[in-house]
């Protein structure tokens, strides 16, 4: 399974690379790869995972969500 992460804010390898680190470190993803041209991370998950968990993951990075698909 997996989610769409529509993030603002990102603007280089850096914060792709932050993005990525915060939300592998949840429980459920097995991967996370951000697309900055595109503005979004896809995580890839192992079970089930609250939006507010991922949300939370990419706002203590430093970045704003806004949307999840």
């Amino acid at each position: 399974m997996n989610k769409k992460i529509s993030i603002q804010g990102m603007t280089c390898g850096h914060c792709a690379s932050r993005v990525e680190k915060a939300l592998e470190e949840l429980e459920c993803v097995k991967s996370a790869k951000v697309n900055l041209e595109g503005n979004y991370a896809v995580a890839d998950l192992s079970c089930e995972v609250e939006d507010s968990k991922l949300i939370e993951a990419v706002d203590d990075a430093g970045y704003d969500v806004t949307g999840i698909e």
